[in-house]
């Protein structure tokens, strides 16, 4: 087990903090930062700012203005890349840049790096040391390990829902349950995914829209997922598909009539030949990964499709808003349906991450670890 003095410490928080800036800018790359540290002092620094553009090595090398890095400590809080994609590799250039050490919070799990950037810089001879603040640097770029590991995004289950657990009354009515803190909130949120998902239910009831308004750093693709192709061409997202990408995922009793229509509105349709509700929900979790390279995706129900992930052990994070009001009724709706667990301790370990008033609501974020 390597050791870090305190120093190290301090640098690395600083290129996490670095890295963070780049939410919503890079995926579905991986969030980077890094310092550069010569003689105790920071010579440079910089972070990936956008798919596509310099890696965070490469700004903090253009960051220090020319001046020599020959030396160097070099901290990164995820492995640098060691081959050619979008960018050339940044080993290459802290190699010509005769740094002497690099620090890396974590490894890179991606299949054309994972371990191979590190071994690059060691055959240089540069001293290389991994694992620093691992556990931080894993937690921000959680969607991306995920994304590269599963090969599917990561779920954030989103509700708003009153002190005795209802999401909306035996009606069905839920506008509005949350405040406008909490409901401006969540449009910041959908401008940072890549994508956002309801059920059918849902959109019928509600006919959303689906966007972040106002507009975000990202304009995520809308998803319904609707087995049966019932999204009517007059609502709001098939009438708004051309100027906002909308795709409906649906099953082999799919409305074909329907789907052309929607299809002549600009909306994608893509269709699962499982007859098996779960599955085709898990067939539509590695398509949305793999084709559409969502690495996080916002899912704001109902509750069937809240409920349905959680029974496939997806969802990864939750945010939830509780709103100072009571609903009652044995038939008001609960966040999770589906079929749920037999025994309380078959769910998920879940840590809160965040806690705060907006408004009249209490706003609970937690991450779950599926045992």
């Amino acid at each position: 087990m390597q050791e870090f003095s305190q120093v190290d410490q301090l640098w690395m928080r600083e290129a996490l903090r670095l890295a963070a800036l780049g939410q919503g800018l890079v995926e579905p790359n991986p969030m980077v930062g890094c310092v550069l540290v010569k003689e105790g002092s920071q010579i440079g620094a910089g972070y990936h700012k956008k798919f596509g553009g310099h890696h965070a090595e490469i700004e903090a090398i253009l960051d220090t203005g020319g001046k020599s890095v020959e030396g160097a400590t070099a901290y990164v809080t995820l492995e640098p890349c060691c081959h050619f994609g979008k960018t050339p590799p940044c080993t290459d250039a802290l190699i010509a840049a005769k740094v002497a050490r690099v620090v890396a919070a974590s490894r890179d799990p991606h299949a054309v790096v994972d371990g191979g950037g590190l071994a690059k810089l060691h055959d240089a001879g540069i001293d290389v040391q991994l694992g620093l603040l691992e556990a931080e640097a894993r937690e921000l770029n959680a969607p991306y390990f995920k994304h590269i590991v599963t090969g599917k995004p990561w779920v954030i289950a989103k509700w708003a829902m009153s002190l005795d657990g209802k999401i909306a009354t035996r009606t069905g009515h839920s506008q509005w349950i949350s405040g406008e803190s909490s409901r401006r909130w969540v449009h910041e949120l959908r401008g940072r995914v890549d994508a956002v998902v309801v059920g059918i239910g849902t959109a019928l009831a509600d006919d959303p829209l689906l966007t972040a308004r106002p507009a975000g750093l990202r304009d995520a693709l809308r998803v319904v997922v609707d087995s049966r192709l019932r999204l009517p061409p007059h609502s709001q997202l098939a009438q708004t598909a051309r100027a906002h990408p909308l795709l409906i995922c649906a099953g082999p009793n799919a409305n074909s009539d329907n789907a052309a229509k929607l299809e002549s509105l600009g909306c994608k349709v893509w269709i699962s030949t499982s007859e098996d509700r779960q599955h085709r929900l898990g067939e539509m979790l590695e398509m949305l990964a793999q084709r559409s390279s969502v690495t996080n995706m916002l899912v704001e129900g109902g509750a069937e499709m809240l409920g349905s992930l959680f029974d496939l052990q997806q969802i990864d994070q939750c945010e939830v808003f509780v709103a100072p009001k009571l609903i009652g009724g044995n038939s008001s709706p609960s966040p999770l349906a589906g079929l749920g667990i037999a025994q309380v301790n078959d769910g998920p370990l879940s840590y809160l991450t965040q806690h705060q008033m907006r408004d009249q609501d209490i706003h609970l974020s937690y991450r779950l670890r599926w045992k």
